[in-house]
């Protein structure tokens, strides 16, 4: 009975170690996951912040990259322009042409009369 009783005491003091060591164990392991978890809660918010900036620079280099970048011209757009400018110089070329034959005609005629020649 004796030697029942001091198993029963050493079997129960063995018990009350253990319990301690893993209700100390337990603490421990909460603070830590309490900081664990403050720790994802701030890389999570960090993580959110990066994102939004990144989208942020995305979306400016976007801009940036239609204003930058040259784009080929269409063959129909170069046509147009190219027409227009035959057009416009044909214009000039007339009004110059126009010009050019008003001044001769006034020279001769206006010249030949001031110096009382007649048609030259």
């Amino acid at each position: 009975e004796d030697s029942a009783e001091e198993e029963y005491q050493k079997m129960t003091q063995a018990n009350k170690v253990t319990k301690t060591l893993k209700d100390q164990d337990v603490a421990y392991k909460t603070q830590e996951f309490k900081g664990l978890d403050k720790s994802v809660a701030d890389l999570t918010a960090d993580r959110e912040t990066t994102d939004t900036e990144l989208s942020a620079v995305l979306e400016y280099y976007a801009k940036i990259k239609a204003r930058c970048i040259a784009k080929p011209e269409t063959y129909e757009a170069r046509k147009q322009r190219r027409e227009a400018e035959i057009k416009g110089l044909k214009e000039a070329l007339a009004i110059l042409e126009d010009e050019t034959a008003f001044v001769q005609r006034g020279k001769r005629g206006s010249f030949g009369h001031f110096l009382g020649m007649p048609g030259q």
